[in-house]
C-alpha cells in the first residue's frame, strides 16, 4: 500500500458523544487536542453540525460551530472536522445544497478542513451535489456509507459507479451493526474498487470484538483513511481504540508517534468516564453484532434500570426473530412487553382465590425485615399468599402457589421452579415450547396474558395488562380471582431518580383507577403511593 496516502481520522468527540450528549468538559478537549497531535492523528471529528436542536439538551460538540472550534487550542499539525447526518440535508425544504450552504461558509473563513456525511444507501446520490458545492468551496469531504454488509454486490457496484461520477474525497463504509468479518470487509473493499479509484475509508464497530482486526484487513485491501476513537468511545459498544490503531499502523507511517499523553488522557479523563456511560463490548453487544442489531437497543437497555438481565435477552431474541437493524423506541418497548395476539388460558383462579385476603410477597428487603411477623400473620389470617417468581425469604409451608410470567426468566429459574413445592401460575399455553419443556413435571396453572398500553380488564382465564411485569401479573391473578382484599409485602421501592419507581407507581395507579380493582394494602414500608397499614397491626379483613 502507499502509506503516504494513509489518513487516521479519531472521531472521539463525534461518535463518543452518543454517551454523554456531546457535553465534554473543556480540560478533557483540551488534553485530547494535544494527545491527538502527538499520536500523529491527521483529523479529529469535533462533533456533529446540525440543524436540530430539539430534544434536550446537547452539548457544544453535537453542533460543532465554527465559533466553537475557534475557541479551542487546535494544535497547527492537526487537521478539524466535522460530520453532518445526509437524513437532515435529504429532507430539508430548501434541498441538500442550499441547506449545505447554510451550515459552511467558504473553507478560508472556517476552521473547518474535513466534512463528513452519514448517508444510508438511499440518501447516497442525493447527498452528493452538496459535496460537490463543498469541495468547490475549499473543504476536503468524505461520505460515510451506513449498513453496506446488507447489500448485495450489485448495489455496492452501483454505489461505487454513482460516486466516480461527483467524486467525494473519501468514499467511506461502516460496519454499523458491528456484524462484519474481516473476509467481509475485504470483500466490500474488492466490490467498490471495480468503479471507485478514489481514496476508500472505513469506521468499524466492536460488537464481535473485531473492530481493529477488521481495520487492519481493510488497510491490507488498500482502505487509506481509518476512524477510530479513545478507548473505543462511540455508539453501543464503540469503535475500534485509537491507542491500538495507533501502534498498528506505526509501522506504516512516517510521523514519529508519541502515546504518553494519550494513555495519560484515557487515565484522567476517559477510563473514569467509561466507568459510567459503559461503553466497550460485552455479551449483550456481541449478540446484536451477531444478529444484526442495531447497537443503540443495547445502549438504551443498559442505561435504564427497568431492563433487567432477562429483559435484555428476551428483547434480543425478539429482533433477532423481527429484525433490528433500524433503532425505534416503539419496537423496544414491543420487544420487552414480548405477550401479543389473542391471550390463551385454562386456569380460573378464583376457584382457590374467590372471597379471601391474598397476599403478595415481592422481592424487596421488607420482606426479611419483617419476616417473624408476616409467617405470624400467615399462621392467625390465612391469606392465600403468592410469591413473585422464587422469593424464599418466607417459609415454604407459607406459600400458597408462585407466580412468574417472564419467558427468559422462567428457563433461569426452571430448577429452582421444579424444587419448589407449590403450583407455578404461569401464561403456560401463550410460552414458547422450550419454556414448558424445562418445567416438566411441575404443576403448572395456566393463567394467559396479553399486553395492552390502556390499562387493565381481567377474565375467567387471563387479563390483558398494560405491561408484562410479574407484579401486574400477580395483581390480575388476585382480581380475576376475586379475592377479598390484596395485601403487598416487600415492595420496598427504589431510588427517586430510578425509573423502575416511576413505571410500578403508574402501574398501582392504573390498578387503583380500574373499576374492577380490589384495594390494596402494602403492610411493609414503602416509597410507593399506596395505602400503607403495619403488619404488627394487622388483622385479617372481615
Amino acid at each position: 500500500m502507499e502509506t503516504s496516502s494513509l489518513r487516521l481520522i479519531d472521531c472521539t468527540l463525534r461518535d463518543g458523544g452518543y454517551h454523554n450528549n456531546w457535553d465534554f468538559p473543556a480540560d478533557l478537549i483540551a488534553d485530547y487536542l494535544a494527545a491527538m497531535e502527538a499520536a500523529a492523528v491527521d483529523y479529529v471529528e469535533l462533533g456533529f453540525r446540525s440543524f436540530e436542536i430539539a430534544g434536550g439538551f446537547k452539548g457544544a460538540c453535537a453542533y460543532t460551530s465554527d465559533d466553537f472550534i475557534r475557541k479551542l487550542n487546535l494544535p497547527a499539525g492537526l487537521k478539524a472536522g466535522v460530520m453532518m447526518n445526509s437524513s437532515e440535508l435529504v429532507k430539508h425544504p430548501l434541498g441538500p445544497v442550499e441547506a449545505v450552504k447554510l451550515m459552511f461558509l467558504p473553507k478560508a473563513d472556517s476552521p473547518v478542513s474535513l466534512v463528513r456525511f452519514a448517508c444510508h444507501v438511499h440518501e447516497f446520490e442525493a447527498t452528493l451535489p452538496a459535496c460537490v458545492w463543498l469541495k468547490k468551496m475549499g473543504y476536503t469531504v468524505g461520505i460515510n456509507l451506513m449498513q453496506v454488509a446488507d447489500r448485495s454486490d450489485e448495489e455496492v457496484e452501483g454505489i461505487a459507479q454513482i460516486a466516480s461520477q461527483n467524486p467525494p474525497d473519501a468514499l467511506y463504509f461502516s460496519d454499523s451493526l458491528g456484524s462484519m468479518e474481516p473476509e467481509q470487509c475485504a470483500h466490500i473493499v474488492r466490490t467498490l474498487r471495480r468503479h471507485w479509484k478514489g481514496a476508500l475509508g472505513i469506521h468499524t464497530h466492536d460488537n464481535l470484538g473485531r473492530a481493529v482486526a477488521n481495520t487492519l484487513r481493510a488497510i491490507d485491501e488498500g482502505v487509506t483513511w481509518v476512524d477510530s476513537t479513545v478507548t473505543g468511545m462511540g455508539r453501543g459498544p464503540g469503535n475500534a481504540q485509537t491507542e491500538y490503531v495507533v501502534i498498528e499502523l506505526e509501522k506504516y507511517r512516517n510521523p514519529k508517534v508519541n502515546i504518553t499523553p494519550l494513555l495519560s488522557l484515557i487515565r484522567k479523563h476517559f477510563q473514569p468516564m467509561k466507568e459510567t456511560c459503559r461503553w466497550g463490548i460485552n455479551a449483550y453487544y456481541y449478540l446484536a453484532g451477531k444478529y444484526g442489531i442495531h447497537p443503540t437497543y443495547i445502549q438504551e437497555m443498559l442505561t435504564d434500570s427497568r431492563y433487567s438481565e432477562e429483559d435484555i435477552l428476551a428483547v434480543i431474541n425478539y429482533l433477532k426473530q423481527e429484525g433490528g437493524k433500524k433503532f425505534s423506541h416503539t419496537t423496544l418497548e414491543s420487544a420487552r412487553n414480548f405477550y401479543s395476539g389473542e391471550p390463551r388460558g385454562s386456569w380460573n383462579p378464583a376457584k382457590l382465590i374467590e372471597g379471601k385476603e391474598v397476599l403478595i410477597l415481592g422481592t424487596g428487603p421488607g420482606v426479611v425485615a419483617h419476616r417473624q411477623a408476616l409467617e405470624d400473620y400467615i399462621r392467625r389470617c390465612s391469606p392465600f399468599v403468592i410469591a413473585l417468581n422464587t422469593q424464599s425469604a418466607i417459609e415454604e409451608s407459607l406459600i400458597d402457589i408462585r407466580a412468574a410470567c417472564h419467558p427468559v426468566r422462567l428457563l433461569a429459574d426452571c430448577a429452582a421452579h421444579v424444587r419448589l413445592p407449590q403450583p407455578l401460575a404461569i401464561p403456560a399455553s401463550m410460552l414458547p415450547i422450550d419454556v414448558t419443556d424445562s418445567l416438566a413435571g411441575k404443576k403448572l396453572l395456566d393463567f394467559g396474558l396479553v399486553v395492552q398500553p390502556n390499562g387493565f380488564e381481567f377474565h375467567t382465564h387471563y387479563a390483558r395488562l398494560p405491561n408484562s411485569l410479574v407484579i401486574a401479573y400477580a395483581l390480575a391473578i388476585a382480581t380475576s380471582g376475586k379475592a377479598k382484599r390484596i395485601l403487598l409485602a416487600g415492595f420496598d421501592g427504589y431510588g427517586a431518580d430510578d425509573p423502575r419507581t416511576t413505571e410500578i407507581q403508574q402501574l398501582f395507579s392504573a390498578y387503583s383507577a380500574n373499576a374492577a380493582h380490589v384495594d390494596i394494602v402494602s403492610i411493609t414500608p414503602t416509597r410507593y403511593l399506596i395505602p400503607v397499614h403495619s403488619i404488627y397491626g394487622m388483622r385479617a379483613s372481615s
